[in-house]
């Protein structure tokens, strides 16, 4: 399957998050200020890409991150309502790529890149079932 059939440059998509104290840095390590946690913030950022293409893939395909380039630029702490945003910038056979920002009101929390590849479930997990145990 080629993504460059159905997925288009341009796609977008937003989530909106209101802060827990399950998603600062300080619920994953004590003693840190109780702030959104970058990887929480780069977890929404892959999450809005995914809903940005979601409805354009065929069923039993889906996309996984494959590539983060992200800065986090300020802090939001708990009870702040994040934006966050992704939109495709390029299109190859198997590879989508997005630009992803964060924002709490208008200023900006976080910006950068992402990817996803595409890749259908049932091979996927064929594949993975094969290399089971070989690790041990």
């Amino acid at each position: 399957m080629d993504a460059r059939d159905f997925i288009r440059i341009g796609m977008s998509a937003e989530r909106m998050l209101v802060v827990p104290p399950e998603r600062t840095v300080g619920h994953f390590v004590p003693g840190m200020p109780m702030v959104y946690a970058t990887p929480m913030m780069i977890l929404e950022m892959e999450m809005a890409s995914g809903d940005a293409i979601r409805a354009a893939l065929q069923p039993g395909w889906v996309t996984v991150g494959t590539e983060v380039d992200i800065r986090h630029l300020a802090a939001a702490l708990v009870g702040a309502t994040v934006r966050t945003t992704s939109k495709v910038i390029a299109v190859e056979r198997r590879v989508i790529r997005f630009e992803v920002e964060a924002f709490e009101g208008t200023r900006k929390l976080g910006e950068g890149r992402h990817a996803r590849g595409l890749i259908n479930v049932e091979s996927f997990n064929k594949r993975l079932a094969g290399t089971s145990g070989s690790a041990q």
